[in-house]
């Protein structure tokens, strides 16, 4: 498997954008489509996601975007994803935290991006270390991390450490700066309006046993 270029741009709009240099996927965050209202985008008053689609045909390339949607009166932080002129689908945060005004989405993001496997961690689900472990066992050769803001150094010692525990690269775009944390540990960050990290997807696998006490063999049932 050949390595993924990844472009994380961290400033700027999608419609002031003509092009994007080379690369597999584009990451932007919150700061690009802003806030998207499902309804004005049915009836065409905006087309936000279609703004992002076209980029992404334009540039020959996967690309999310970090976003808030509004559908009803409920307000979601979501992630739109794109591949070359396609929408994919749009996935949001599922864990909500106390009296915050967001509503929970439902399910993980998980999307085939020319032939990668990539998951997404929105806000609030980077705290959660099952989100990590479930895209992992999907398969994810990389998980994409969109925050609105950084209000300290947890966030990129967690994408360090998940990274690290479940083999599977992490490329994060958190308010103003970028970062991209490989198997091995190490982190690279970027405050450059556009970075571009290569990243290279890796299968790698440990046979793990362990101990429990119970499941008496005479329980067992031969088939």
């Amino acid at each position: 498997m050949y390595n993924m270029v990844f472009c994380v741009v961290t400033d700027g709009s999608v419609d002031e954008i003509n092009s994007l240099p080379e690369c597999d996927m584009a990451v932007f965050g919150f700061g690009v489509l802003g806030e998207v209202d499902y309804e004005k985008e049915l009836k065409g008053e905006t087309e936000k996601f279609e703004e992002a689609a076209r980029l992404s045909k334009k540039s020959n390339c996967g690309l999310v975007c970090g976003c808030k949607t509004l559908s009803r009166g409920l307000l979601r932080k979501s992630a739109s994803v794109a591949d070359r002129g396609k929408l994919l689908g749009i996935s949001d945060m599922t864990h909500v935290l106390d009296s915050e005004e967001y509503k929970s989405g439902s399910a993980l993001g998980f999307y085939k991006v020319n032939g990668f496997k990539v998951g997404l961690c929105i806000e609030n689900d980077l705290l959660f270390p099952d989100t990590f472990k479930s895209l992992t066992m999907c398969g994810c050769n990389v998980i994409v991390v969109l925050l609105e803001e950084i209000r300290d150094n947890i966030p990129p010692l967690l994408a360090r450490a998940y990274s690290y525990l479940y083999g599977v690269p992490i490329i994060m775009s958190a308010g103003k700066t970028a970062y991209f944390a490989d198997i091995s540990g190490a982190i690279a960050t970027s405050t450059q309006n556009l970075t571009m990290f290569e990243v290279s997807p890796q299968n790698r696998y440990h046979l793990v046993t362990t101990r429990a006490k119970g499941i008496s063999g005479e329980s067992r049932m031969d088939y």
